[in-house]
């Protein structure tokens, strides 16, 4: 299968690597270049220099890493990358190990600094040139290191001390080559993303050619040419917002030639399928397919528990619905779905990472289904897929739709599942949205909705014992789904939703709220 608009970038105008030595923030560095109108990649810290010269970068950024350039077997990237005239920035490792390779001297610093720490600037070009700086309030960072460089390359200056003396900053000129010791990409580092827009702008000569419409055009036009004249494509529709922002970018680029078909498993919200089967066939200039499978997806889950199992199941017979109506449809080429960059590392697909948990539309069509593969927004955050969308004219239905797992309510009911559980979910689900909706909090949160547990407590409804289920809330705020904090809802909010759910489900016998952040745990409860 091929790919594209991920892994064959030629059509952006101006990137920036991100090569990743596995450090927390690698993300958020990349998040924070796309903000500044500039596109990034990240690739693995051992790329070689020939791939990485392929891709053209305007610059490199080393991240951090939790390991020391000192110790055994510490990550290494390859040292063609500073002799190929391309500018680049490290960042705490990064700074460590392009100071290391060039010949300066790295030590085990006699004092850690962790957290906010001042710093003094030495030389304000080209880094530190903005107006901000004059505040020596803005002169602060996130530190998050051990290791220090105490003796800089020969030919870099010392652009930056922190109040301890350690090196904050150091750079060469002459061959655009800078360190950071600090994170400027976190919120504690006020005046960081100045110092990374004076890296993009300055340095590297980037000019904000990254945003919503010229991504949507680099899309367009990118499958108008792999997609041949003759050749059609089908894309799997979920309901949610990404595969619908792919199915717009398709529509614009492919019109008739574009068909989508919407399997309908039946785990979807209160009276939602009716709405988005609505939408599309509004919408949409392609032929829109629905098909509703909601009893085969049920028999397939009868008393199943794990959630993994769960999730693979629902996989199976999503591939095995979709494959036997797109191949009647007789002469597709191509098949397009809405994975984006989180599905793609949380399901450990991408440098190494952990598998947290199984996405079925990462890596789970088999090869023989027989069509190529296309993957517009693999490389987007959610709340770029949102302007992208916004930018293609999608109406707020579907922009302001909070993201939904693709196995649905299954993985939101603990335990077996029973068309009478999914019933009673979906009630307590539209309940709980009812009332966030009603306090105008619903656009504040990254996602809300009610978990059916698989735990029964006493109760007391009337004057009568009642043993029934426990109904969980969970409410988040996030950017980007990589991490998320719970909600601070209001407890008249709370008590408002709890009395109506126990109220009008006459099983619910009680219902509690999930004040677990991620890390540790992650924003589904399967």
């Amino acid at each position: 299968m091929t790919k594209f608009l991920n892994e064959s970038a030629e059509s952006i105008r101006e990137k920036i690597i991100i090569l990743d030595f596995g450090g927390q923030y690698s993300m958020l560095i990349a998040r924070r270049i796309r903000e500044a109108g500039v596109y990034c990649e990240l690739l693995p810290f051992h790329t070689p220099w020939s791939e990485i010269k392929r891709l053209e970068p305007s610059g490199l950024i080393l991240s951090g890493s939790p390991a020391s350039v000192n110790q055994e077997n510490a990550p290494r990237c390859d040292s063609e990358i500073y002799k190929g005239g391309i500018p680049i920035l490290g960042i705490c490792y990064g700074m460590h190990l392009l100071a290391k390779d060039l010949g300066g001297e790295v030590v085990r610093g006699n004092r850690s600094e962790f957290g906010r720490t001042s710093f003094e600037i030495v030389e304000r070009e080209p880094l530190f040139r903005d107006d901000d700086f004059l505040d020596p309030g803005n002169c602060c960072a996130w530190m998050s290191h051990q290791d220090e460089v105490i003796k800089p390359p020969a030919g870099f200056d010392v652009l930056a001390r922190t109040e301890n003396k350690t090196l904050a900053a150091i750079g060469d000129r002459e061959n655009k080559i800078y360190g950071l010791q600090f994170h400027p990409e976190v919120f504690h580092t006020p005046g960081g993303h100045n110092v990374l827009k004076r890296f993009l702008y300055d340095v590297c000569g980037c000019s904000k050619t990254w945003g919503p419409r010229s991504f949507v055009e680099d899309a367009v036009e990118k499958i108008r040419r792999v997609v041949g004249e003759d050749q059609k494509v089908v894309c799997a529709l979920s309901g949610g917002v990404d595969s619908s922002v792919v199915a717009f970018l398709l529509d614009r680029a492919l019109k008739e030639r574009a068909v989508f078909i919407f399997v309908d498993h039946g785990l979807l919200r209160l009276d939602e399928a009716e709405q988005v089967v609505q939408l599309y066939r509004e919408k949409l200039q392609g032929q829109f397919i629905h098909v509703n499978a909601e009893k085969v997806f049920l028999e397939a889950l009868a008393g199943v528990t794990d959630p993994e199992e769960k999730r693979r199941i629902i996989g199976a017979e999503f591939i095995k619905v979709f494959k036997e109506k797109a191949l009647s449809m007789g002469d597709i080429t191509y098949l397009a779905q809405g994975t984006i960059y989180p599905d793609v590392i949380e399901s450990g697909t991408i440098n190494g990472a952990a598998v947290i948990k199984s996405h079925h539309n990462v890596g789970g069509l088999p090869a023989e289904l027989g069509f190529d593969l296309v993957e517009p927004l693999r490389e987007l955050f959610k709340d770029e897929v949102r302007l992208v969308g916004a930018e293609l004219g999608l109406p707020d239905s579907i922009l302001k739709r909070q993201p939904f797992p693709g196995p649905g309510l299954a993985v939101r009911i603990i335990g077996d599942i029973t068309s009478e559980k999914l019933s009673l979910l979906q009630q307590a689900d539209a309940i709980f949205r009812e009332e966030l909706q009603a306090a105008d909090l619903s656009e504040e949160m990254w996602q809300y909705f009610a978990v059916l547990t698989d735990v029964k407590v006493v109760g007391v409804k009337g004057d009568d014992r009642h043993y029934g289920p426990v109904i969980a809330l969970r409410a988040v705020v996030s950017e980007d789904a990589m991490t998320a904090d719970w909600a601070r809802l209001p407890h008249s909010l709370l008590d408002k939703t709890s009395l109506r759910i126990t109220g009008e489900i006459p099983d619910v016998a009680r219902v509690v709220y999930d004040i677990t952040s991620k890390p540790p745990g992650t924003i589904e409860w399967e």
